[in-house]
């Protein structure tokens, strides 16, 4: 009931602040045009313009947003923060032109004096960031009173957000907000007085929310990105109206460029944990550009190869990034993976390995699938994950807690390649096995050993299992190696229960071999991907394998076909914007 209370004290909060800022002089004019500077999306923009709405954690077909009821506060958030004019700018054709005209046109008319699921702090910024970006699509042939509604909107809205920022959650809801505000005093004339406060908070949020490492307390490498964006925009425009950015702005951006550039596939993609996805092509380059910086990829400053919980390995045109920390806990780990020790890989511009993902787009049910340690290539118990996920009061999310507490890596590097060595002890308590995890790709990239390893260390450990062995009756536990491959990449059986052989569409064959217990077995899997209509359909390659003594270990190896050539001339990558029908996995969960 207290929280409660308190929500409800701050929507009316929120309304009043609203209302107040409608009372003062509307802008008159903007003190210029910026270029739009973040990236949409051309397939989803045209999918937007047909009113097929996927925000958030929900879809729906809508030809007016603003007539229907949001399914869940997710969509609402996304609806009504207009972060979707990214993907109709992104087609710029005059369907789409019509279309945010309209919505926008319509929003204002609704929802403009402070009604509706908008006006909070996050929403609010990045609405008005989106607005002044996109005011020349907004008002493109128009000779009505577009632009002065637009103006005397953004002024309520700047107003509105110089009074309730400090409300807006920490990270990037709060940086996304001052932004906004820091967007609107710069390019909306009369509004100059609001920078100041706009700028101090926004240090003081970088300062605090950005840890000394340039990490955040999520994990989530798509969400840094989305900070650095931010961050980046504000920066280099007060920069451009000779203003100083705060210092702690600065500080920030030189910790995380480092951090994004080691966690970049070697196709420019991020790795897809803790509720991230890749990022849209193109964003870490343009951010780094308009920062100052080259978009180059290298090992970080300290060269260890290792940023945000996460090891990095990379030969030749392949890399591996690896999951290599405990997963994030508190309120971080609402959006957070059962994902320890899972790894990604990618080769020249294409994927090979990689998770499932898991996007709240499709449902909760497909959210918490991708969440579990089987979505993920790694090794998993029985089906069991290596951490729980508890329900939330009053969410319909769950918390990621008890996961492994303890993760070791140990990097050596000779002049063959380079040797990961890792393990956690997240089934430690209810198993009494510790997994263990050897990596070692080659200098040149072509082939990549591993080694998976359950083991009862201790004498206490070695009671646990044998306590778990007899809850099963005495049978062995059984476990499996799971290797998700992306779905440009088909895999055939070519020796049956030996031998898997990976072939991408760059021309590219990668052949996957084991030695050890267990059972190879190409079976479905999933790829949980925003910018397709539908979870689509991948395979995975499973060894199946159990344990019965106090030690199991299963090595194997995915190395390049020989008659694969050193250098492949891959001009083009396949988008989303048209898959085939069989690349669709029915809207139910995989079996």
């Amino acid at each position: 009931m207290a929280r409660n209370w308190r929500a409800r004290r701050i929507r009316w909060g929120h309304r009043w602040a609203a209302w107040r800022a409608g009372h003062a002089a509307p802008p008159p004019r903007f003190a210029a045009q910026p270029e739009p500077f973040f990236i949409g999306h051309y397939g989803l923009g045209q999918r937007l313009a047909r009113g097929d709405w996927a925000l958030g954690d929900a879809r729906l077909a809508a030809p007016d947003p603003w007539t229907i009821e949001p399914p869940t506060i997710r969509f609402a958030q996304a609806l009504h923060g207009f972060g979707w004019l990214d993907h109709l700018a992104a087609v710029g054709d005059a369907r789409a032109t019509k279309a945010a005209q309209g919505w926008t046109d319509g929003w204002i008319a609704r929802f403009g004096a402070g009604a509706g699921p908008g006006w909070e702090p996050q929403a609010t910024g990045r609405r008005v960031t989106r607005w002044i970006m996109h005011a020349g699509l907004l008002t493109a042939g128009r000779r009505d009173a577009a632009e002065p509604a637009l103006r005397a909107a953004l002024g309520r809205q700047a107003r509105f957000l110089a009074r309730r920022w400090p409300l807006a959650g920490p990270g990037l809801p709060r940086i996304e907000a001052l932004t906004g505000l820091i967007t609107a005093a710069l390019w909306l004339d009369g509004l100059e007085a609001l920078l100041p406060a706009a700028a101090a908070g926004l240090g003081q949020a970088a300062a605090r929310d950005i840890d000394a490492e340039g990490a955040i307390a999520s994990r989530n490498p798509e969400e840094l990105l989305e900070i650095f964006t931010q961050l980046a925009w504000a920066a280099s425009t007060m920069l451009a109206a000779e203003r100083e950015p705060p210092a702690a702005v600065i500080d920030a951006l030189d910790r995380i460029a480092p951090v994004l550039r080691l966690l970049r596939h070697a196709d420019g993609g991020l790795p897809r944990f803790h509720g991230g996805e890749a990022g849209m092509p193109g964003q870490f380059e343009r951010a780094l550009t308009l920062y100052g910086q080259p978009p180059l990829i290298h090992a970080g400053p300290d060269a260890t190869g290792q940023a945000m919980g996460y090891a990095r390995l990379q030969g030749g045109r392949t890399s591996l990034i690896v999951d290599a920390a405990p997963p994030p806990s508190g309120a971080a780990g609402l959006a957070a993976h059962a994902s320890t020790l899972a790894l990604e890989l990618t080769s020249n511009r294409r994927p090979v390995i990689v998770g499932c993902g898991a996007t709240p787009l499709f449902g909760p049910a497909w959210e918490r699938a991708g969440r579990a340690t089987e979505a993920h290539s790694t090794l998993a118990i029985e089906g069991i994950s290596s951490a729980r996920f508890d329900p939330v009061d009053d969410d319909a999310r769950e918390r990621l807690t008890g996961g492994p507490r303890s993760v070791t890596l140990h990097r050596s590097r000779d002049r063959d390649g380079t040797t990961l060595l890792l393990g956690h002890d997240g089934w430690l308590a209810s198993h009494g096995l510790t997994h263990s995890r050897g990596l070692a790709l080659s200098a040149d990239g072509r082939m990549l050993l591993g080694e998976d390893r359950l083991a009862a260390l201790a004498p206490a450990d070695r009671r646990r299992f044998n306590a778990a062995l007899g809850a099963g009756r005495g049978r062995a536990l059984d476990y499996a190696l799971h290797f998700h491959l992306h779905p440009e990449a088909e895999a055939s059986a070519d020796r049956p229960g030996h031998t898997v052989t990976i072939r991408l569409r760059s021309g590219e064959a990668w052949l996957f071999r084991f030695d050890g217990p267990g059972r190879l077995a190409l079976e479905p899997s999933y790829y949980l991907d925003v910018t397709a209509s539908e979870p689509r359909r991948a395979q995975q390659i499973v060894i199946h394998a159990a344990i019965d003594s106090f030690a199991s270990q299963i090595n194997w190896t995915l190395a390049k076909a020989h008659d694969t050539p050193l250098a492949i001339r891959d001009i083009g990558r396949d988008t989303d914007l048209a898959l085939p029908p069989d690349a669709i996995v029915p809207m139910g969960l995989p079996d």
